[in-house]
């Protein structure tokens, strides 16, 4: 799947607009929900996680306010998943410049 264009509060995904958190995978993509708005633990990325991508790339916000908490980042490692946390804008040219190379998950949170 391409990002087509990101904007706070909007992302556009292969013509279509969204205006929620979303996680993109390869062939499909979902709305993210997160068990506290502004931190990434574990259970956040499960689905992501089972899906076994090289990269996942987190959104972390247009200003970079959501954290990813130690405990993710360690969960990410023990599966063998390199992590990339950026602001979003950034997530998201990182995200279409490995998606035609590896196999890429973005879980990108939208506003803030």
């Amino acid at each position: 799947m391409r990002i087509d264009g990101y904007q706070f509060g909007q992302i556009k995904v292969e013509g279509k607009e969204y205006r929620h958190d979303v996680i993109i995978y390869p062939e499909r993509l979902e709305k993210w929900w997160r068990r506290e708005g502004h931190k990434v633990y574990p259970e956040d990325i499960k689905e992501a996680v089972k899906e076994k991508p090289a990269v996942l790339v987190i959104g972390t916000g247009d200003s970079g306010l959501v954290e990813v908490m130690e405990e993710t980042k360690e969960y990410l490692a023990q599966e063998g998943i390199e992590l990339m946390a950026e602001p979003t804008a950034k997530a998201v040219e990182i995200y279409n410049q490995l998606a035609d190379r590896k196999k890429v998950i973005a879980a990108l949170h939208l506003t803030c």
